[in-house]
């Protein structure tokens, strides 16, 4: 199966861009194109019902960093790469709601897991967690 559509996760950490690199491995193995979701979370309660994308010239320095790190990796091997920032206020909603939007077409997901483990899980939840659960595409998560 050819998987032209592979949505990746990043929020800038070294496991976010762990999943970039798997991202980037299935894209050169299917020929397809990486789309790199951020999602802002200091947005209000209704914005986590439709995930809207966040236009270019909003974007924070530290949004912008993010998402031309993974540009820059993902050119680098010969990939094509979109960056788009999501609003919200929960990330594994954010993400879910976004990836399973039939409009956005995203047919895999890769996200990095920090693996906090069962006592921190409980207490702070596990965004991979919720999006391995609750994303119609099928979902890869790297540790």
């Amino acid at each position: 199966m050819q998987v032209r559509r592979i949505m990746v996760c990043l929020d800038g950490s070294k496991h976010s861009l762990k999943g970039l690199e798997t991202a980037i491995s299935f894209a050169k193995q299917s020929n397809g194109n990486i789309i790199g979701v951020h999602s802002d979370t200091t947005h209000g309660l209704f914005t986590a019902v439709h995930a809207p994308k966040i236009k270019e010239e909003k974007w924070s320095s530290k949004i912008k960093e993010i998402i031309e790190t993974a540009r820059k990796k993902v050119e680098g091997n010969e990939v094509k790469f979109e960056g788009i920032v999501i609003a919200g206020r929960a990330a594994g909603i954010d993400l879910t709601t976004f990836a399973n939007n039939p409009r956005n077409k995203i047919e895999h997901i890769v996200i990095g897991a920090r693996g906090l483990g069962f006592p921190k899980e409980i207490f702070l939840g596990s965004t991979s967690n919720f999006v391995l659960h609750k994303a119609r595409p099928p979902v890869t998560v790297v540790k």
